[in-house]
């Protein structure tokens, strides 16, 4: 999956916005209000640090050396995953979606409602 396609992935996700606070070299992915990705495009091969929970975070650093702590983030909470290939795409897009997820779960109840994955 290159940066684009990831890039439209998770702006497709429930009330996904995005914005360039930090400067127009990183894409910043809100919902409600709350960011749950980073794109960073301009460091080849780009990187996304995403929100996670920490249990699953271990895991996923453990399983992949792609996958850091969150590079300027808690590193509790965020992982920072580089876009070299060697984690699989599908592992990628869950771990995005998880992201979106835990975010989506901090919200208010109405808002959990209206951002909720639809299936």
């Amino acid at each position: 999956m290159d940066l684009e396609e990831l890039s439209d992935f998770v702006a497709e996700l429930p009330g996904a916005v995005e914005e360039q606070p930090f400067g127009p070299n990183v894409d910043v992915f809100k919902v409600g209000g709350k960011i749950f990705a980073i794109l960073s495009p301009e460091d080849p091969p780009g990187a996304i640090s995403l929100k996670c929970d920490p249990v699953k975070a271990e895991e996923l650093r453990s399983q992949f050396a792609a996958v850091t702590p969150g590079y300027h983030l808690n590193k509790r909470h965020w992982n920072t995953v580089v876009l070299d290939g060697s984690v699989p795409d599908e592992v990628v897009r869950g771990m995005v979606t998880h992201s979106h997820e835990c975010v989506v779960a901090g919200l208010p109840k109405s808002a959990r409602e209206r951002f909720a994955p639809r299936h």
